[in-house]
């Protein structure tokens, strides 16, 4: 399976797996799974710690790669699916994602319950 996680459970996977369910810490850590973060989500939390509202780890570039956990940037089809997405959630960084998980067949692993409402593979994080 090619999982995709979201923001939150990312910063879970590196500073606090044990909030992630049995079943999602497995699906990410056990290797048997191709594990994504897309370019958004450091985006994201770079926007956030620069607000106050987050302290990203130093090294993130190096525990991502420890993880083996692969970058998907962010492209032209992608943003062409955002546009066409519904108006259910209003956060543009998860739409990305929800776009990036469609577009590109991966299952989003995430604890957003917003996101059930769209067609898209999910990975309960909780």
């Amino acid at each position: 399976m090619r999982l995709l996680l979201d923001t939150q459970v990312l910063i879970w996977v590196l500073t606090d797996p044990k909030r992630l369910s049995e079943r999602a810490g497995n699906a990410i850590t056990t290797g048997e799974n191709r594990v994504f973060v897309s370019l958004v989500s450091p985006w994201e939390m770079a926007i956030k710690t620069a607000l106050g509202n987050l302290a990203p780890p130093d090294d993130l570039e190096s525990q991502l790669s420890e993880k083996r956990f692969e970058l998907l940037p962010i492209a032209l089809r992608h943003t062409r699916a955002v546009a066409s997405l519904p108006h259910h959630h209003r956060d543009p960084f998860d739409r990305m994602l929800i776009a990036q998980a469609q577009v590109d067949g991966m299952t989003l692993v995430t604890s957003d319950r917003k996101i059930e409402r769209y067609q898209v593979a999910l990975l309960p994080a909780l």
